[in-house]
């Protein structure tokens, strides 16, 4: 879902780790496995960056 919003924003990994505050890698990470989850914070900050809408992100927690 990550990858889909950045790709959309036409931001590198590399800009929106900037933004978070973490590592590109630690953010690499996040878009590459799926199943790994980010802390609350880390997601709240995430969504704010990548301006994702509130069904996609239902729709993301539903399928984990």
């Amino acid at each position: 879902m990550f990858k889909e919003y950045r790709i959309k924003k036409g931001y590198t990994q590399e800009k929106v780790a900037e933004a978070l505050g973490i590592s590109t890698r630690h953010y690499q990470r996040l878009e590459e496995e799926p199943k790994r989850l980010p802390s609350f914070e880390l997601f709240k900050k995430i969504v704010k960056v990548l301006e994702i809408e509130d069904k996609d992100i239902v729709k993301y927690i539903k399928n984990k």
